[in-house]
């Protein structure tokens, strides 16, 4: 089913200097309360570690703008990203970095997210993928080696939260708005 979905959704057009990838994680929560999170453009340190705050420019919806501070520790401390997609129904989400003092030069990413069973339960399988051009001085495999551990620790902090919501049953704000 993996790869049913990658091909399906996770498909980048990439070019010359650019690389790419997709990676799943499987989270023992349901899809809801998961997608809850994720769909949050303006709320990613609910979730990411590595973002201390996140401020908007604009409504919550495709088009608009947020200026995002990253924790110290990383070779970057802002960076400014656009929503791309965000389908409710389809739970697809997608973001173009369009600025901010890193090397993610054309980075755009795609997260889905597909109800499925774990051990028994509801659970929800994540997929994120990634383009990005390759900096100057790297090779494609240190670029693909440096932003999916960046995505992998944020999968990893996702399914914390979500596994903690879920075995609490606890519900915040972020998972009641859906807007």
């Amino acid at each position: 089913m993996e790869s049913q979905y990658i091909f399906r959704h996770h498909q980048h057009d990439v070019g010359i200097n650019q690389c790419s990838s997709a990676l799943t994680k499987h989270i023992k929560a349901p899809v809801d309360l998961v997608w809850s999170l994720v769909r949050r453009f303006d709320q990613p340190q609910n979730y990411k570690p590595f973002v201390s705050r996140c401020t908007m420019r604009g409504d919550l919806k495709v088009g608009s703008l947020r200026e995002v501070d990253v924790r110290s520790g990383l070779p970057a401390t802002t960076s400014t990203e656009r929503l791309e997609l965000l389908d409710d129904e389809e739970h697809i989400f997608g973001i173009r970095i369009v600025g901010g003092d890193h090397r993610l030069r054309n980075y755009s990413s795609i997260l889905t997210v597909h109800p499925e069973e774990v051990d028994g339960r509801p659970g929800t399988l994540v997929i994120e993928s990634f383009m990005v051009d390759i900096p100057c001085g790297n090779t494609k495999d240190e670029t693909v080696y440096f932003v999916e551990a960046l995505i992998n620790c944020n999968l990893k902090s996702l399914a914390d939260v979500c596994e903690r919501m879920a075995q609490s049953g606890s519900v915040n704000s972020n998972y009641e708005a859906r807007g």
